[in-house]
Formats: structure tokens, C-alpha cells, sequence
């Protein structure tokens, strides 16, 4: 059974609901997100009704979509899932849908080459390729860098929808030093992706600057209706990112001229794929090749330089450098005696 356009937004907003736990869901209050949701994605204004909404929990419990969500019912009248990780995003999509997203997979291919999908080659061939494996499992021909461990990517569209309506919202959210979480109220602004992790931009309610929440930290959140967003006024983010690698950046910070040495061996690959888009070529001689930078200094930078190892030198700015040689020395100080390397014997 295929599922059209309206269902499917109300059979995620009830899955959004029934996961949220943050508060207890009656069927009114499902029915009003759900009728508020419909206003916001399709611009339908005559709401939905009680007879739908009890007809769409059932068919979830049911199989004939492959759900069989766990919903119950507490003291009567309080919607949820029994089994707190359950969504139905988690469950494999049957073979009608399969057969419709390859049509809509056909049609995107149609515009590839054109300069406005450019950015959207690898997200086409993506989609292709997870289509392909539903049905060829044991069968795969391209590789895409990704990490299945990653918490948070659940995160994403929802936080999506939060920042295009803009909806103030409730984070719950433990950093990698807290030893608890902490709630507040955010106001999110973007999501951006570094090296297969995603981040969000948001400023606190009770705050001026912009913070940088990474998803894989986010335990919870949930969008608060009732309270007033408030826009971003700063510079855009296109600009505010462009002296950045990375995503570690406060309002206050400024590029600096950065001017590193790469041996001789290492150059043809910072050449072929800069280190950022404002690298130049200052110089070549028989030794390796020296470039220059306008960045931020950040964790990024420095976790980049120090992944080239003995193959880079900082030239400059003098902090940085120093910097770098603190850290090389600190990691060459753990190999230097025989305690360093574990001596493992086998039983035999």
C-alpha cells in the first residue's frame, strides 16, 4: 500500500508526537498538531478530524503499512510508544514506495549537468544507489563516506523544519565535559555538515552569542509553539563561515594570514585539494612548497595540521606554530619510553 502526500505528513507529526517525551499527548492535542502541521506544510486551514486521527493510530498499529507500532494508551486518554526508540522512520519502506522513488530518482537524473543541481550530483547518485541495494542486496558498485554510528542524523529534518518555520525550541543537550544534560530554550538558526558530523548554529534564549550544539550531542528537543522566535540579525552565514574550517568560530573572531610548508612529497595533494578555498601558491623550491591561508584558528585547523604530521610546518602566525610544536612534542613524549608500547603475549 502506497501512501499519499497528506497521510504521510500526518503519520509523521503523530510519530513526532508519540516520540516526543517531553510532555503527555492526548488525542486532542494530536489532532491539533496534526491540523497545525497540514496549515504549515500544505496551507490546508479546515483542520483534520477525530475520526481520521483514530483511523491513521490504527493503521500505524497495523501491518498493512509495515509498522506495527507499539502505540499505547495510558489512564485512558495519553498517546505513546511503549518502546521509547521506536519510529516508524526505522522501519523499511515496501516495495510500492521503492517503485516510487526510483520514478522521482529518473527524473532528478534528467537534470544533472545542469549548473543549479551541480550540488545535488552525489545526493541523486546517493538515492540511486540505496534503491539499487533494496533490491540487489548483496550488491553494491560505489562507496560513500559515512559513519553508521553517528547519533543524531534523526535529528536533521525536524531541526530543518524548526529553522525554515522558525520555531523557538526545548534542547536537551550534554556536552562531551557534562557530566548531566542541560534544557534550555534555543532559537536555531542552521545546520551545517563537517566531515560527516552535523552541527547546529542557535542562540540561547537567555544568551547573545551564537552557540554550536553538535547533533550527536542533542538527547532530546521539542518545538515550543508558544514562544516567540526571534531572527538572527547578524552578518549572513555564507560570510560569517567563509574564514572558517570547521564549524568552531565565535562572532569576535577574525582570518589570520596563515603560512604553511608542505615537503615535497605531501604538495601535489594540498595543491589538487585545498586546504580552504582561500589558499594561495607563495612559493616552490626543491624542499616542498609554501602556501598561505586566511583562516580563524581554531581545533579544525590544527586537528588538520596535525594530521600531515612531520609532513607540514606552520611558518606563521608565531602562536600558532608554537602551538603546533607543543602538541607534536606532547604526543612524541608518549614514545619515548618502553612503557609506551604494550607488550601483548599469546597463549598457545
Amino acid at each position: 500500500m502506497s501512501v499519499n502526500k497528506l497521510a504521510l505528513i500526518r503519520y509523521r507529526t503523530i510519530d513526532e508526537c508519540l516520540k516526543n517525551r517531553f510532555r503527555k499527548w492526548t488525542l486532542e492535542d494530536i489532532i491539533e498538531r496534526v491540523a497545525h502541521m497540514l496549515y504549515e506544510y500544505e496551507g490546508i486551514t479546515s483542520g483534520v478530524s477525530k475520526r481520521t486521527i483514530q483511523a491513521d493510530i490504527q493503521l500505524m498499529r497495523s501491518d498493512k503499512l509495515g509498522y506495527n507500532a507499539p502505540i499505547v494508551v495510558s489512564d485512558r486518554k495519553f498517546y505513546a510508544y511503549s518502546d521509547s526508540s521506536y519510529s516508524i522512520t526505522k522501519v523499511p519502506i515496501n516495495a510500492a514506495d521503492v517503485n516510487k522513488m526510483k520514478e522521482i530518482v529518473g527524473i532528478l537524473k534528467q537534470f544533472n549537468g545542469f549548473n543549479y543541481f551541480d550540488e545535488m550530483s552525489d545526493m541523486i547518485t546517493k538515492l540511486e544507489n540505496n534503491l539499487y541495494k533494496s533490491t540487489h542486496p548483496n550488491e553494491n558498485y560505489i562507496q560513500f563516506e559515512g559513519n553508521k554510528q553517528l547519533r543524531g542524523l534523526k535529528h536533521i529534518n525536524p531541526l530543518y523544519q524548526a529553522i525554515l518555520q522558525k520555531k523557538a525550541l526545548l534542547i536537551e543537550y550534554q556536552s562531551f565535559k557534562a557530566k548531566a544534560p542541560i534544557r534550555n530554550v534555543y532559537y536555531p538558526y542552521l545546520l551545517k555538515e563537517y566531515r560527516n558530523r552535523w552541527f547546529l548554529i542557535v542562540k540561547a534564549r537567555d544568551g547573545k552569542a551564537l552557540i554550536t550544539m553538535a547533533l550527536d550531542r542533542i538527547v532530546d528537543f521539542q518545538t515550543l509553539t508558544e514562544e516567540t522566535y526571534r531572527a538572527y540579525k547578524g552578518v549572513d552565514f555564507d560570510r560569517y563561515f567563509e574564514d572558517l574550517l570547521g564549524v568552531t568560530k565565535s562572532e569576535k573572531d577574525r582570518a589570520q594570514k596563515v603560512v604553511l610548508k608542505v615537503n615535497k612529497l605531501n604538495a601535489p595533494y594540498v595543491l589538487t585539494k585545498p586546504i580552504h578555498h582561500s589558499q594561495q601558491l607563495l612559493a616552490e623550491d626543491a624542499e616542498g612548497t609554501t602556501i598561505r591561508i586566511d583562516v580563524v584558528l581554531n581545533f579544525e585547523l590544527e586537528r588538520e595540521i596535525l594530521g600531515f604530521g612531520e609532513c607540514m610546518k606552520v611558518l606563521s602566525p608565531r602562536n600558532l606554530a608554537s602551538r603546533i610544536n607543543k602538541r607534536l612534542t606532547q604526543a612524541a613524549r608518549q614514545y619515548e619510553t618502553d612503557d609506551a608500547i604494550p607488550k601483548f603475549t599469546t597463549n598457545r
